[in-house]
C-alpha cells in the first residue's frame, strides 16, 4: 500500500508528490521474500544512462524540482495485499487488466441476477442447509430458462423466466 502523505490518481497509480497530474512510471513487480507481491513505480522523469567507466546503466532524475535528493529520482512500492480494491492483483490499465475484468464483471453481473430473480439477495433465514438447497434450486432454475428459451428460439428471453413462462 501506498503511503498516505503519497497521491494517487484514479486508477491507484502514484503521482509525482510536486505535480499530482503526472502518474509515475509501472517498473515492475517484484516478490519479497515471504512471498508478498509488490509492485514498483519511479519517477515519470527519470532517464537511463550509461556509466562510460563500468558500463553499467543507471537511472538519472531529469526534474527541475526534484521531489527526493536521491539522484536516481523517488520510488514507490505498493502492496497489493494491504489494499485489495486498490490493487486487486493486477495493474489497472494494462491488457491484463482489460482481459481479466471483461470476464469478472460478466461473472458478477451473473451473480447480481442469480441473487435479484431468484430472491437470494433478501433472505431472512440464515440455515445453511436451505441456502444450499435454494442456490440450487435457483440454478436449476437458471438451466431450466436457457434450455427452453433455445428450444423455441427465443434467446432474448434467456436471461428471463417470467416473460418466458408468461
Amino acid at each position: 500500500m501506498h503511503r498516505r502523505d503519497e497521491p494517487v490518481n484514479t486508477p491507484c497509480i502514484p503521482c509525482c508528490p510536486n505535480d499530482p497530474t503526472l502518474p509515475m512510471k509501472y517498473e515492475g513487480t517484484s516478490k519479497l521474500r515471504n512471498d508478498v507481491k509488490r509492485y514498483k513505480f519511479v519517477c515519470p522523469k527519470i532517464k537511463w544512462q550509461k556509466d562510460d567507466k563500468t558500463g553499467r546503466n543507471y537511472r538519472k532524475c531529469t526534474c527541475e524540482n526534484p521531489c527526493t535528493s536521491s539522484t536516481s529520482g523517488r520510488m514507490v512500492y505498493t502492496y497489493p495485499e494491504k489494499d485489495l480494491r486498490a490493487y486487486p492483483g493486477t495493474l489497472r490499465g494494462t491488457d491484463d487488466w482489460d482481459k481479466t475484468y471483461k470476464i469478472r464483471t460478466s461473472v458478477e453481473r451473473d451473480i447480481n441476477h442469480i441473487k435479484d430473480n431468484y430472491c437470494l439477495a433478501g433472505r431472512r433465514t440464515q440455515n445453511e442447509k436451505t441456502l444450499h438447497a435454494d442456490l440450487i434450486l435457483a440454478g436449476i432454475t437458471q438451466l431450466i430458462t436457457v434450455i427452453l428459451a433455445d428450444k423455441i428460439h427465443q434467446h432474448k428471453y434467456i436471461r428471463s423466466l417470467k416473460p418466458l413462462v408468461a
